[in-house]
């Protein structure tokens, strides 16, 4: 795993996007943006390119891909914990757009690698193209930028990885099924990540069984292979990451403040040997006097998986420091505690 490399992508990503996109039209920005949110919270879903013009490529590239990049990169980092001595040499990008998860990617494995991003939208292909050759990194640079239409009949490359980050909200239940049976039979390893609602959830959901069933096993962010035990329709389970926003993302977002939280859902399946977490904490830790409540996932029994609430205190020592450091997200308990 790549340790030094998160920070500089991130802020390698920022100012090749402004120094690309300077310029871009506020009003005009606004509008693609527009009708961007809409697709994805998932009221229009479709089966047609959501990115129609460099216009829309220009407003997503600001506006999205930050965001996408963050997302991805912390699934790729539970898988990476989950499979410390593992790196992929190839990697498959399905309907990657900008590229956003080839950056993600890069931030958590050294290379070299092959990467090839699949995306029907040729103008998205384009500006990928543009912000990879800027980029500096040798991975990226090299991509292969392909056309492909992304549905039944969509032919992956065989790879070590395979993801496949906020598309299956774009398709419609049929073209799903078919886009996440291909990544299955491609990859060695598999992530999906979608939106953190209710919506994208479920998506990630009927994602993980199919995955199951097709041979993988689940790295992360779940501590087993059984059911999940969140019931539909009173709870969804998803996490949170941290975008730092540049001039450029606050102008197209009309926002004040220098961060968001993106909220996110995601699997991440694999054929090689893993070490998934003990338990995954499942929502903000709450921290008070002397105490830390964690909401976790915990691993499958006799009586299946199981939702818990842990209380961790100033007895448990180490184990307490560790609670109030830890995030929604992480495994519990840390590698060291064990």
């Amino acid at each position: 795993m790549n340790a030094s490399a998160p920070t500089a992508s991130a802020e390698t990503l920022r100012s090749t996007l402004g120094g690309l996109l300077d310029g871009l039209p506020p009003k005009q920005a606004a509008a693609a943006v527009e009708r961007l949110i809409a697709n994805y919270r998932g009221r229009t879903p479709t089966d047609a390119p959501v990115l129609r013009d460099r216009s829309d490529v220009a407003a997503y590239a600001a506006y999205r891909m930050p965001a996408t990049f963050e997302a991805v990169r912390a699934a790729l980092d539970a898988l990476a914990e989950a499979a410390p001595g593992w790196a992929p040499g190839s990697h498959v990008d399905v309907g990657g757009g900008t590229g956003a998860a080839t950056w993600a990617v890069d931030a958590v494995w050294d290379g070299p690698r092959e990467t090839t991003v699949l995306d029907w939208a040729e103008p998205a292909l384009a500006l990928g193209r543009e912000l990879a050759v800027a980029s500096g990194s040798p991975a990226l640079r090299a991509a292969e930028w392909r056309r492909a239409v992304i549905g039944p009949g969509l032919a992956v490359p065989d790879a070590d990885l395979v993801t496949v980050s906020y598309v299956l909200g774009e398709l419609t239940p049929q073209a799903r099924t078919a886009v996440v049976a291909e990544a299955a039979r491609a990859g060695r390893t598999v992530v999906v990540v979608e939106p953190g609602t209710p919506e994208g959830y479920l998506r990630v959901r009927e994602a993980r069984d199919q995955l199951i069933a097709a041979g993988l096993r689940v790295a992360a962010p779940c501590p087993h292979d059984g059911t999940c035990p969140i019931e539909v329709g009173r709870d969804w389970c998803h996490f949170s990451a941290r975008v730092s926003r540049s001039s450029l993302h606050r102008k197209v977002k009309g926002g004040s403040l220098p961060y968001e939280d993106e909220k996110f859902s995601y699997v991440a399946a694999t054929r090689v040997p893993v070490e998934p977490a003990t338990s995954r904490i499942t929502r903000k830790p709450q921290i008070r006097k002397g105490l830390v409540l964690l909401e976790l996932c915990g691993p499958e029994t006799g009586e299946g998986a199981g939702l818990t609430r842990v209380k961790v205190t100033k007895r448990h020592g180490d184990l307490y420091k560790a609670a109030r450091d830890t995030d929604w997200g992480r495994a519990w308990p840390p590698p060291a505690q064990d």
